[in-house]
């Protein structure tokens, strides 16, 4: 069985969900001006690659603490329709489409919450998510402890590695999809890597190596 992994953040989207989130919550008086400018500042420095981004995930992901998953499931289900849908990109449904044609399996690997990812895996088709999990009381309300390990780095190569053997596929038959040099753990995992409208570095790295490079 062959699998193909996509990242989600600038890759299946052409934009990053965390900010569009905060634009969610900001329209809807959830949060002011200084919340906007953290935010902006984390995806600044997540990009300059100068960023402690599990700590920084740990403390954002604190923000859920007693939140009921039905309401934050409800919730991003709304925020994707009205912010994110538009920014899926074409180019990334016609790949999905390929791969499935194929008979590929098919997952999102994102750094992000599965509440975040679902919305677009439903709207592309793709089954399965691989994401940050949050821990979940008795109550069905968040904690806001993750469950490690976060899905960043090395903790994104163990989570795939989990989906691969629990579906049977290995990830030197698999290709992933990312544009972040953050990916590189991952993306030198897999069989086939492929840079996907890549940051400078990555870009430096896939052509260095002579990986595929996409503009989509």
């Amino acid at each position: 069985m062959r699998a193909a992994l996509f990242d989600m953040d600038r890759t299946l989207l052409a934009t990053d969900t965390a900010s569009l989130y905060t634009r969610y919550r900001r329209d809807r008086g959830e949060v002011g001006p200084l919340e906007v400018l953290r935010v902006g500042y984390w995806l600044l420095q997540y990009s300059l690659g100068i960023i402690d981004a599990e700590r920084v995930a740990r403390r954002a992901l604190r923000d859920f603490a007693g939140t009921s998953e039905s309401s934050l499931v409800s919730t991003t289900e709304a925020w994707f329709e009205g912010y994110v849908r538009r920014h899926v990109r074409e180019a990334a449904r016609r790949v999905v489409e390929e791969h499935r044609a194929s008979g590929d399996l098919l997952a999102i690997v994102t750094g992000a919450t599965p509440y975040a990812a679902r919305p677009l895996a439903r709207a592309l088709g793709i089954e399965h998510v691989v994401a940050s999990e949050i821990e979940v009381d008795t109550r069905g309300c968040l904690t806001g402890r993750p469950l490690d390990p976060i899905c960043y780095g090395t903790g994104k190569v163990t989570r795939a590695e989990q989906l691969a053997e629990r579906l049977g596929f290995r990830l030197e038959d698999a290709v992933f999809y990312s544009d972040s040099i953050t990916d590189l753990p991952l993306l030198e995992r897999v069989g086939t890597p492929v840079a996907v409208c890549p940051d400078r570095r990555l870009a430096r790295v896939a052509a260095s190596r002579g990986w595929r490079i996409e503009r989509w």
